[in-house]
């Protein structure tokens, strides 16, 4: 089959649990709402109660939106590292790129008090490709990148940045304490449109800069020597590459908090079906990580309501095994 056909079967396929997934998430809750009620509040809105009208597109449709930009954001993201550090195990949660991310938005909350969420995405954002520099520096050996070796300076990079956040916290305690932690352990349930557009754009911008560079990323998956002398830039697509899902998971974690594994699982889930082209991977990944975290959110707020788990810790108990799963597998 060709690639285009490949593309858009594999889009056709995915779009319908996503929007299932939508409807779903917009119905279930504290306060059920009926899916024909979902559905009117859209279209025929003179046909439901103000408070329904309240409940689906000002309560519960910007976290729907949320994690579907936030949910394809880190799956293209992870596409990204596992492609250019040709390691299966990368993800930006493993990496500590989240971690730098959430450390760079609570200097900027806290510490410089930037005045909003737009201004607030900028410390997010150097603290993700902070975070990529570091591991780069501390990994590299004699211009060789080891993978082993970048996993476990990230590892120990989330380590520190989680103790530099909660020591800024602790010196900067506030009423809103209990939010950050919150926020910290992923947490969809306070995203304004504002975040949402802002995510979005970021998230858009980013998976066509990806995307644009799929068939290099192709390329590099036999070798940087190889990739060069197939007319790639290596390292301009490198950089690249790593801004662009640094600026990913920035918007997403300035916005959402720490969300992990989702890089992780989801490339690896669309691999094992549909292959390692990227051309396929990328949109399929887009379309079945933002299902992915929303059906996460949607489990998160509903299996002890009126109580709310944060999203994080349901992706935290589904990815760990997974990367267990995938660290023995390397072995």
């Amino acid at each position: 089959m060709r690639y285009g056909a490949k593309i858009g079967l594999s889009v056709l396929v995915l779009s319908v649990p996503a929007v299932a997934a939508v409807v779903i998430s917009l119905a279930v809750g504290t306060a059920p709402i009926g899916l024909m009620d979902v559905v009117r509040a859209f279209f025929s809105p003179d046909r439901v109660s103000p408070e329904v009208m309240m409940i689906v597109r000002d309560l519960r449709l910007p976290r729907v939106l949320m994690a579907l930009a936030a949910g394809g954001a880190l799956s293209v993201s992870g596409v990204v590292f596992q492609a250019i550090l040709k390691n299966p195990l990368a993800d930006p949660f493993i990496l500590g790129v989240s971690s730098g991310a959430a450390l760079g938005t609570v200097i900027g909350a806290l510490v410089i008090r930037v005045p909003s969420y737009v201004v607030g995405a900028l410390p997010a954002f150097v603290g993700a490709l902070t975070t990529i520099l570091i591991v780069f520096y501390v990994a590299r050996i004699k211009e060789r990148l080891y993978p082993n070796t970048m996993l476990l300076v990230g590892v120990i990079i989330n380590a520190f940045f989680s103790a530099a956040i909660m020591a800024i916290v602790s010196l900067f305690r506030s009423n809103g304490l209990q939010g950050i932690f919150f926020w910290l352990m992923g947490d969809l349930s306070l995203v304004s449109m504002t975040e949402v557009a802002v995510v979005s754009s970021v998230f858009l911008a980013g998976s066509i800069v990806v995307f644009y560079y799929a068939r290099p990323m192709n390329l590099l998956l036999f070798g940087e020597e190889s990739a060069a002398s197939g007319g790639v830039d290596v390292e301009r697509t490198k950089r690249v590459l790593f801004v662009a899902a640094s600026f990913m998971t920035a918007a997403v974690v300035s916005a959402a908090g720490v969300i992990g594994f989702v890089g992780l699982i989801i490339p690896h889930m669309i691999r094992m079906v549909l292959g390692p082209d990227h051309r396929v991977l990328i949109p399929a990944s887009i379309l079945l990580g933002g299902t992915f975290l929303l059906l996460s959110d949607t489990v998160a707020r509903t299996v002890v309501s009126p109580m709310e788990l944060p999203v994080g810790v349901l992706t935290a108990l589904l990815g760990a095994p997974f990367f267990v799963y995938l660290l023995r597998r390397q072995m």
